[in-house]
């Protein structure tokens, strides 16, 4: 089993791509607590419809929830050292209202789909 459910907030506005065979992709960092006085970020990514979404609405600072699956990169570096990193793949996305001042995107949106492997 390989679920995640996230709470947290963009640390920076989404970067959107299209892939040559027409996917659209969408990235942004998340910071979530990950215990009492400590915050961790994970790179989220978004497909498709989820993707359209994410693009028109997110924003660096949103609030918000994620659940999907966490997925691992592993690469070399430049230096020729062993590289990784993990990353969530959505399945969806919510924002979390706080309130109509500090949150002026009253939209919220839920999509599930499915994520290309």
């Amino acid at each position: 089993m390989n679920n995640c459910i996230l709470t947290g907030n963009l640390g920076s506005d989404q970067e959107s791509i299209y892939t040559a065979e027409g996917t659209h992709i969408v990235n942004f960092p998340l910071a979530f607590r990950s215990g009492k006085d400590k915050t961790s970020w994970i790179r989220v990514t978004c497909f498709n419809k989820q993707a359209d979404l994410a693009e028109q609405y997110l924003h660096k600072g949103a609030r918000i929830g994620v659940s999907g699956h966490l997925d691992q990169d592993k690469w070399t570096g430049t230096d020729g050292e062993h590289k990784n990193a993990f990353k969530l793949i959505a399945n969806q996305v919510e924002f979390i209202k706080i309130n109509k001042t500090e949150n002026p995107h009253e939209d919220e949106f839920t999509h599930e789909e499915e994520v290309p492997l």
